[in-house]
């Protein structure tokens, strides 16, 4: 329901909108959390792990930031990230060059040996995603999934 139609379900008795908005951010927070779980089974064993993956993630998306921005990003405090950046520079993942602008900080950017990595692990969990929707989704609900996917990157990002 748009916001116009709430407001008309509202004034006509029917459902609420805020218990609207409750029930489908219940399903999606369910549909999320089971999907985000199975994709997790579906990574390699002796793979990278999951804080690593976002790191090269984000440096993937977009490109060099400093420790303090990737803190930020992960939501972590940047002493939580000393160890795992430490762990990306020794396996020759990430660089770190000081930053251009500010001699003080450095800067993080993900390698070509770290794309290949992040690229591994991505197309190995893509793989299963796609056999799954293919296996147990009509081509109008796959076109859905396509549209939901920015939108839930967005609700990610979101700070209300």
């Amino acid at each position: 329901m748009n916001m116009t139609e709430d407001a008309e379900a509202q004034r006509l008795g029917t459902v609420p909108a805020h218990d609207t908005r409750a029930a489908a951010a219940t399903e999606v927070r369910r549909g999320v959390i089971s999907l985000a779980r199975r994709l997790r089974l579906e990574r390699a064993e002796a793979g990278l792990t999951a804080l690593e993956l976002s790191v090269l993630g984000h440096l993937h998306r977009r490109g060099p930031l400093t420790p303090g921005e990737l803190a930020t990003a992960e939501r972590v405090q940047p002493q939580s990230l000393t160890r795992t950046l430490a762990a990306l520079e020794t396996a020759s993942l990430v660089s770190r060059e000081p930053d251009p602008a500010d001699g003080r900080r450095s800067l993080l950017a993900i390698t070509e040996y770290g794309q290949a990595a992040l690229r591994t692990e991505m197309e190995q969990r893509d793989a299963w995603l796609s056999a799954a929707m293919a296996a147990e989704l009509s081509t109008t609900e796959i076109g859905l999934l396509r549209l939901a996917g920015p939108l839930l990157e967005r609700l990610a990002a979101a700070n209300p």
